[in-house]
């Protein structure tokens, strides 16, 4: 079904009140307005391989069709300019069925059988006063210290406001709450938990030339946890064809209120390095995860980590991973439009129920292909096989996996 609530009530009201402005203000409302379809269609199946965990079931699939439909309108002319945004989003189950679902892709009733099909509509009002707008209704964050799951058949987002501004050159802030979530395969907005009422956040970047941009955010979650966030990316240029981007992580994190997320206490250094060579990228990351707990997260989002990859997150108390990577552009080679992509993440002294001393591997390869010419220039094949184990390691996490998923996507632009 579709849901309809009070945010949307919010942007609707702030829609009218541009409507009823003279024409010549609104012209700029319309003018600068853009659509667009995306049109997703995702396989994805997962065959639970541990033989140290009960699993149930021990293989599924899921494929869906999903279809997502983006407005973004101009703002009136004036001083303030008022305008609105609007996602709609449909997924199909194409197939999948009792207990053989997979993947989060669908929701699953309590019956277990995944719905044959879910939507939603989400509505944002914006305002804009210089260079600082506001948003208030739907939000899709992508910030170190919350950002939204968009790697299913429908993205997941919040409901909350968020304002950011860029009056100063180079620097861009954002300052925020968030109230609700959605999850990526549900229709319905949620509530954090009943002693979670909201999730607070502030902060910003800035660009100090071409090579180097710092950023710090801090994060509130309301009767959890609260974060504190500090960030360096800087690209080296060594010459002709080849270059060295080093990007740098921190974040401290301390319960609060009524520790809804259990006890943490812990400090999370990142740190990856790129160097590029004409077609080549050769990518190393290391990564150590100290002190009392998971590494925490906003419900819904995923964090802002080098080791979030395609299956695991590598976010478990005590974590200590290392990373290698490598990616190929075939267009060196005359094949514009290909792309490879090959990566592992070792992890160990992993801390849970089962051992202090826990084990994580994955190991990821893509390959993805866009059509660069003709009439469904855009369209675009993604082939992604993974490889998951663990050991010493309790529960689900230490379930072993292998998975592959076929996605095919385009976007057609509608204004």
């Amino acid at each position: 079904m579709i849901r309809t609530s009070q945010r949307s009530k919010l942007a609707l009201g702030i829609l009218a009140a541009a409507m009823a402005v003279p024409a010549v203000s609104q012209a700029a409302l319309v003018e600068d307005s853009k659509a667009s379809l995306e049109l997703r269609n995702m396989y994805l199946n997962r065959d639970f391989r541990s033989n140290t965990a009960v699993v149930n079931p021990s293989y599924g699939e899921t494929w869906g069709q999903g279809f997502i439909a983006k407005f973004e309108s101009g703002f009136t002319e004036g001083a303030v300019g008022v305008g609105v945004d609007a996602i709609g989003m449909l997924g199909v189950k194409l197939d999948s069925g009792k207990s053989r679902t997979a993947g989060n892709m669908l929701p699953v009733g309590a019956d277990g059988v995944p719905d044959d099909e879910y939507s939603e509509l989400g509505l944002t009002a914006k305002a804009r006063l210089s260079k600082s707008v506001l948003r208030v209704g739907t939000l899709q964050p992508v910030l170190p210290v919350v950002q939204y799951n968009n790697t299913r058949l429908l993205p997941g987002s919040y409901t909350g406001g968020m304002l950011t501004s860029q009056e100063i050159d180079g620097l861009t802030l954002n300052v925020g709450r968030l109230t609700e979530y959605n999850l990526r395969d549900s229709s319905n907005n949620e509530e954090f938990a009943s002693n979670i009422d909201n999730f607070d956040f502030a902060g910003g970047s800035y660009v100090f030339n071409p090579q180097l941009t710092a950023s710090y955010y801090y994060g509130d979650y309301d009767n959890a946890y609260k974060q504190h966030f500090g960030g360096l990316v800087h690209k080296l240029p060594l010459g002709e064809g080849m270059s060295l981007t080093s990007d740098l992580r921190y974040f401290g994190s301390k319960d609060q209120g009524d520790q809804a997320l259990g006890i943490i206490d812990n400090d999370m250094y990142q740190g990856m390095f790129t160097l590029g060579v004409g077609a080549h990228k050769f990518g190393a990351g290391y990564q150590k995860l100290k002190g009392d707990g998971a590494f925490p997260i906003v419900q819904g989002s995923d964090p802002y980590s080098i080791n979030l990859v395609t299956y695991w997150i590598f976010t478990l108390q005590e974590t200590d991973a290392w990373q290698v990577r490598y990616d190929y552009d075939f267009a060196s080679v005359g094949i514009p439009g290909l792309a490879l992509m090959a990566r592992y993440v070792n992890a160990d002294d992993i801390e849970t129920a089962a051992s202090n001393n826990g084990k994580q591997w994955e190991r990821d390869t893509d390959l993805v292909y866009t059509l660069q010419d003709g009439t469904l220039k855009g369209l675009r094949f993604h082939l992604r096989n993974t490889t998951f184990r663990a050991s010493d390691v309790a529960g689900a996490t230490g379930r072993d996996v292998d998975e592959n998923r076929v996605i095919v996507s385009y976007t057609l632009p509608l204004l």
